[in-house]
C-alpha cells in the first residue's frame, strides 16, 4: 500500500492543513503556500512556519507538497508573464523549503504557438533561474499536462527535455493519471498498457525522477486534451483502471495525491481516499 494523500485547504494558516488531512484520513498533503490566483504572494509569518513544522512533526503525515499558482507559465512568449512566473516559483520554492516540504509542483505552461523545442528550452532555462534564486533542498516538480492550448509537458519526451535541460538533481516529475489519459499518453489503464507506459517512463526519464502521482479520474475522454478531474471510479479511467494501476508495484513507493472534486464538490474527501485505498487491497 503506497502513501495516499490529498490536496487540502490551508486557509487561515498553513498548519490548518493537518486538521483537514486528519478529517479525511490523508497520509500526505498538497497545499498552496500562498494564493494560487495571484502573482504576488505573502511569505508566511515566522510563527506560522514554526507552528506548521511543530504540527507536521506531531502528525502522521508522511510528506508535504506545495502546488504552484495556476498563473505561472515558464513557456510564455510574453516577457512580463515569464518574469512574474519565475518570481512566483521562487517565492513558493522558498516557502516549501521553509516549512520542510518535499517540493513544489508546477505546470510548465503554454508556448502559445511557439515552436515546441524552443518552448521546452525556455522552461528549462527559467527553471534554472528559479532554482538559483531559491537554493535549498525542496524539489521543483514538473507536472505532465493534458496538452490542450499548446501546453508543453504532455509527452514523456517533453518531460525528459525539460528535466535534462534544467541540469539539477532537484528537478523531478509529478505524474497525473488524468492528464496522461487526456493527453493520449495511455489509451486505457490496462495492466499491459500501464506496464508499457512505465517501462517507457523508466527508459526515457527514470523512475527515480518520479516524485509523486496525482491520482485523478478524468471527466473527459482519452486524448481529449481537456484537463478536467473526476472522483475516483466515476470518470473515463474508471475503478478498474485504478485497480490495474495499483498492481504496478514499481509505484508503491511513490505517494499518491488526490486532486478530485469530491462528492460534496469541496475537494478531496474521505470517500475518495477510501475508494483509492480499496484498489490496493
Amino acid at each position: 500500500m503506497p502513501i495516499i494523500g490529498a490536496h487540502v485547504s490551508a486557509a487561515g494558516g498553513l498548519y490548518h492543513a493537518f486538521e483537514n488531512a486528519k478529517a479525511i484520513g490523508a497520509q500526505a498533503i498538497q497545499i498552496f503556500g500562498a494564493s494560487p490566483r495571484q502573482w504576488v504572494g505573502k511569505f508566511p509569518e515566522r510563527g506560522d512556519i514554526e507552528r506548521f513544522k511543530k504540527d507536521y512533526s506531531a502528525s502522521n503525515i508522511a510528506c508535504v507538497f506545495l502546488h504552484a499558482p495556476y498563473l505561472a507559465n515558464l513557456a510564455s512568449p510574453n516577457p512580463f508573464i515569464v518574469k512574474q512566473s519565475i518570481a512566483s516559483l521562487v517565492l513558493h520554492l522558498k516557502i516549501a523549503d521553509a516549512i520542510g516540504a518535499q517540493g513544489l509542483i508546477f505546470h510548465p505552461g503554454s508556448g502559445k504557438g511557439m515552436e515546441n523545442k524552443k518552448a521546452l528550452k525556455q522552461v528549462s532555462d527559467n527553471m534554472k533561474k528559479a532554482l538559483k534564486a531559491a537554493p535549498g533542498k525542496s524539489e521543483l516538480i514538473i507536472e505532465n499536462t493534458a496538452g490542450g492550448g499548446n501546453k508543453v509537458g504532455a509527452t514523456l519526451q517533453d518531460l525528459k527535455e525539460m528535466l535534462n535541460g534544467a541540469k539539477s538533481p532537484r528537478v523531478k516529475i509529478c505524474f497525473d493519471t488524468a492528464h496522461a489519459y487526456e493527453a493520449g499518453l495511455i489509451e486505457e489503464y490496462t495492466p499491459k498498457n500501464i506496464k508499457k507506459l512505465f517501462d517507457a517512463f523508466d527508459k526515457t526519464i527514470g523512475l527515480d525522477k518520479l516524485s509523486t502521482i496525482h491520482a485523478n479520474d478524468s471527466k473527459t475522454p482519452m486524448n481529449s486534451h481537456n484537463d478536467r478531474h473526476e472522483n475516483i471510479g466515476k470518470g473515463y479511467i474508471g475503478i478498474s483502471g485504478f485497480k490495474n494501476l495499483a498492481k504496478e508495484k514499481r509505484l508503491h513507493t511513490i505517494p499518491f495525491i488526490l486532486e478530485v472534486p469530491g462528492y460534496s464538490q469541496e475537494g478531496p474527501d474521505k470517500k475518495n481516499i477510501d475508494i483509492l485505498s480499496s484498489c490496493f487491497s
